[in-house]
């Protein structure tokens, strides 16, 4: 009987992966500065652990290194992997590495594409190349026999058994079905299985403009076994506002495993970042947890700030960055989206 458990994000790490982003789809006009921004975030990242970097290529491997040179980015602390990806999104292609009684374990949630895009045949091969190099066992996720899918974003843990959620990604019939006909039950049987959760709450909508449908890492986070931190929009003319708001009372109704009330902390949106007329998912519930840091997407907005010290009190014992990702954004994800984490 398998005895798993997936780990809180502020948990011991022993490194963040990361993909290198090589072709500019995703960020289309923006992509050189994207990697610029990149070089950025990886030097936050290897100042505190390591950093497990997939590349295409060797070619890609050698620009990288110049460029992180230049930067003077922690060398010591990057572990090449070469690998073909489709995209660099590694919080939903790479795999979940869980604690499997006193060892680790990689799994494979079949990655599809968000059940959006058809080019994500790549990516595929990405968890059992990671699990290869950090040298622990490779499970593919299923249920009732078959393979299941389901993204790292969609999945909020504190740790001691409760998982944060949204209906929106995970049950709408129509747009972005990942598994067909799953309902509520079956995604708790497979969370209680492959992650240990006992307890799952569900809010209902993710915010505007999200690629993925309804990513609960962009909406509310854990910051400790019994405290989440969510995301509010205080502008009634906003698309986020009554959606935000529902998510707000169904959290604060919400018990964690143990029957105790959920803490719920509201963090600020920032304003509406329009991009080539599309409204894009800026959001500071993206922020990364790290060994002794957190990093936090910023957006050049007032809002800011006001994140960066409600995040600050959170975390007394981590220092708390922002990084700019006013480019980033423009693939219509940011820090956490980007990046998986692997537990020591």
């Amino acid at each position: 009987m398998a005895n798993r458990r997936f780990p809180a994000e502020w948990e011991k790490q022993e490194g963040v992966l990361l993909c290198f982003p090589y072709n500019g789809n995703d960020w289309p006009g923006k992509y050189a500065a994207v990697q610029w921004a990149f070089v950025e975030f990886i030097k936050k990242v290897a100042e505190v652990e390591k950093v497990f970097l997939i590349v295409k290529d060797d070619a890609l491997k050698t620009k990288v290194n110049d460029m992180f040179a230049l930067a003077s980015v922690n060398l010591k602390n990057i572990t090449y992997i070469e690998q073909k990806t489709n995209r660099s999104w590694m919080r939903d292609s790479g795999p979940i590495i869980v604690k499997n009684g006193s060892k680790r374990e990689a799994l494979n949630f079949n990655f599809n594409g968000w059940a959006k895009y058809k080019n994500w045949k790549l990516d595929q091969h990405v968890p059992s190349k990671v699990a290869e190099i950090l040298n622990v066992p490779l499970t593919q996720v299923t249920y009732k026999g078959k393979k299941v899918v389901l993204e790292g974003g969609a999945l909020e843990v504190n740790g001691k058994g409760t998982l944060i959620t949204s209906e929106e990604c995970l049950l709408h019939p129509e747009i972005q079905v990942r598994n067909i006909g799953f309902t509520k039950s079956d995604y708790e049987a497979i969370f209680k299985e492959y992650l240990g959760i006992t307890n799952t709450i569900w809010v209902k909508d993710g915010i505007a403009g999200d690629d993925t449908h309804g990513h609960i890492d962009d909406l509310c986070r854990f910051v400790n076994e019994d405290t989440v931190v969510t995301v509010v929009e205080n502008d009634t003319n906003e698309k986020n506002y009554h959606p935000l708001q529902e998510s707000l009372k169904i959290l604060r109704k919400s018990k964690l495993e143990n029957g105790k009330p959920l803490n719920v902390i509201e963090m600020p949106m920032p304003r509406n970042i329009i991009f080539n007329d599309l409204q894009l998912p800026a959001s500071y519930a993206n922020f990364l947890i790290l060994n002794g840091t957190v990093l936090v997407p910023v957006f050049n907005d007032e809002n800011d700030r006001l994140a960066l010290n409600i995040l600050a009190q959170c975390f007394p014992d981590r220092k708390v960055i922002g990084i700019s990702c006013i480019d980033i954004i423009w693939g219509f994800g940011t820090l956490h989206c980007l990046s998986q984490q692997i537990p020591a």
